[in-house]
């Protein structure tokens, strides 16, 4: 069974309701990077990142999976399917898809500030001060914030370099360390690009790049490939 690696950025989910962060209208345009999503943040003002997460949560507890979610999880019919996102939702998961690395974090997670490895499932879209861990320490989001390491970046690697074939959908293949994770597959593997905002697209063997938005282009590669298998 050929394995396919699925990369997938925020413009999978954003056909879902979900905000992405740097489009004119997306989460950035209304918050600084500084002031919600980095430890520093945390350290200034851990009430304000809070709630910035709480609100992420609540839209996504109201968000379905769309049809690239579901789509993606139909490719494990006939495929060994290993889907990397640098999505913090679950609408992977919810879609179908029961291989996902989340490297960014996940958004209804929960973790210790003092041990990383103290990690809970959130039952409801609120977390606030006072929310502790088992050793008694403040809990905060499990999330990847910008100056932090990125722990599964890796093990994402060593699953691209296992890849026969790579579909990229909804990222802009400019942001590291993820955006270095093509260069990990084979080169004589094929690859697809799917975003209908595709420019400044890297040098890269055996790229197809579609530029439909990810409902649309990944129901028809999808259908594409499940023919050929």
């Amino acid at each position: 069974m050929k394995r396919i690696v699925v990369l997938t950025g925020a413009g999978v989910s954003a056909e879902s309701g979900l905000k992405t962060f740097r489009d004119a209208d997306g989460l950035w345009h209304n918050h600084r990077i500084e002031d919600v999503a980095t430890p520093g943040a945390w350290l200034k003002n851990m009430d304000l990142v809070l709630e910035f997460y709480n609100e992420r949560r609540k839209n996504l507890l109201e968000a379905k999976p769309n049809a690239a979610h579901m789509a993606l999880a139909r490719l494990e019919e006939k495929y060994d399917v290993q889907i990397i996102t640098q999505n913090v939702d679950d609408l992977h998961e919810r879609g179908g898809s029961t291989r996902v690395l989340h490297l960014h974090g996940e958004l209804r997670k929960a973790r210790s500030t003092a041990d990383p490895s103290l990690v809970y499932e959130l039952e409801s879209w609120e977390l606030k001060r006072g929310d502790l861990c088992g050793k008694g320490y403040q809990l905060r989001p499990h999330i990847v914030w910008f100056g932090e390491p990125v722990p599964l970046i890796t093990e994402a690697a060593e699953l691209c370099t296992q890849a026969d074939i790579c579909i990229v959908i909804g990222t802009s293949l400019q942001v590291y360390p993820a955006a270095g994770l093509i260069h990990y597959v084979f080169q004589g593997a094929p690859k697809f690009l799917i975003d209908p905002k595709a420019e400044h697209v890297p040098m890269v063997e055996n790229l197809e790049v579609i530029k439909k938005t990810a409902g649309e282009g990944v129901v028809e590669l999808v259908g594409k490939l499940l023919r050929e298998c």
